[in-house]
């Protein structure tokens, strides 16, 4: 049966799941600020500046009105940039009903706050966090929007949310797994485009494929040991949010993250390669807050703290990557805290 959904907001990321709900049978509301691109979406049924090439089901819609974007919706799917979440679940708040699943893809940290973005979206619609389901793994919007075979997976601590969102997305192209480890998804899917970013640095340096291999797998076992002093479950950084998500964000050009590191590691410098994007690279605000909060936490993050150098302080890439590789030598397993297995073997 044809349910209503609302997909915030029309970037590549929104108008792919929109496009994956469509194929679902379902009538799509889009919400954007963009009155030209709304005309665009209902008129020719493209988004061009965002998947150029694509044609969009004649299902979706896109409106420049919340009110029209969600009234009467089953399901509101948020997927914004994460800079301005908080500000797109303000909007939402006073059109949102209690018995809307609410499922985000957005894969980053509020910059200010150093908070998830469950935890902002729950803030704003003033439900409980668990009753937001993360929608996340390896996906490029160009590759979805094709219908190409792809796997996801949806995390929420209530399991009847994640059941709900697995049904509401899932299809013969479109796999989604359903994993109660929330913390762990959103750690990975934000974390990873920080060593996206390095690996694209990598390749614009020319350092070869044994560079990149050493600086994702270590870039992983980083993400991990940020992630298990957050609370998360070892095994999540092993799954599609985990793995799955880095190899596909660190070794395809379709990945913005690793345009933008390649950009840099080519000696552009950052202003330039943000304009030349034209559009959000997520790792670079990512960098910043999982510097902050590994200063907070007392986590080593080497990666993260080159990268940082990088980007907000100047550092020249070659001498940063260097100065990773003369780390003081190090044992390549590490001890999981007994707190943590406990926690996740009772």
């Amino acid at each position: 049966m044809s349910e209503k959904i609302a997909v915030l907001v029309a970037g590549s990321w929104g108008t792919a799941l929109a496009s994956v709900l469509a194929s679902n049978n379902n009538d799509v509301s889009v919400w954007t600020r963009n009155e030209q691109q709304a005309a665009e979406i209902n008129e020719k049924h493209t988004n061009e500046h965002y998947l150029p090439g694509s044609i969009l089901s004649e299902r979706i819609s896109a409106t420049t009105d919340m009110q029209t974007a969600v009234s009467g919706a089953k399901a509101v799917v948020i997927v914004s940039p994460s800079a301005a979440a908080r500000q797109v679940a303000r909007s939402l708040k006073d059109h949102f009903t209690k018995d809307m699943l609410v499922v985000h893809a957005i894969k980053g940290f509020e910059t200010e706050t150093l908070k998830r973005m469950s935890t902002v979206i729950s803030e704003e619609l003033e439900i409980a966090e668990g009753d937001v389901a993360v929608l996340s793994g390896p996906s490029h919007a160009e590759e979805v929007v094709r219908k190409c075979p792809t796997t996801v997976v949806v995390a929420s601590s209530n399991e009847k949310a994640a059941q709900a969102a697995q049904e509401l997305f899932m299809n013969s192209y479109f796999r989604v797994y359903t994993n109660r480890d929330m913390l762990g998804v959103e750690l990975s899917g934000a974390l990873k485009n920080i060593i996206a970013l390095g690996a694209g640095m990598s390749d614009g340096l020319g350092f070869g494929d044994n560079a990149k291999a050493a600086l994702l797998t270590r870039g992983l076992a980083e993400i991990t040991r940020a992630g298990v002093e957050m609370g998360a479950n070892p095994l999540t950084f092993a799954g599609l949010a985990g793995i799955g998500d880095l190899v596909v964000t660190a070794t395809s050009r379709h990945s913005r993250n690793w345009r933008a590191g390649s950009l840099l590691g080519q000696g552009q410098q950052l202003d330039a390669v943000l304009e030349s994007m034209g559009m959000v690279v997520e790792g670079i605000r990512t960098t910043k807050a999982a510097y902050a909060i590994s200063q907070k936490l007392g986590v080593q993050m080497p990666i993260t703290e080159v990268l940082y150098g990088v980007l907000f302080e100047g550092r020249d890439v070659r001498k940063a990557v260097e100065a990773l590789m003369g780390r003081d030598p190090k044992t390549e397993m590490e001890v999981m805290p007994l707190q943590t297995w406990e926690q996740w073997h009772s």
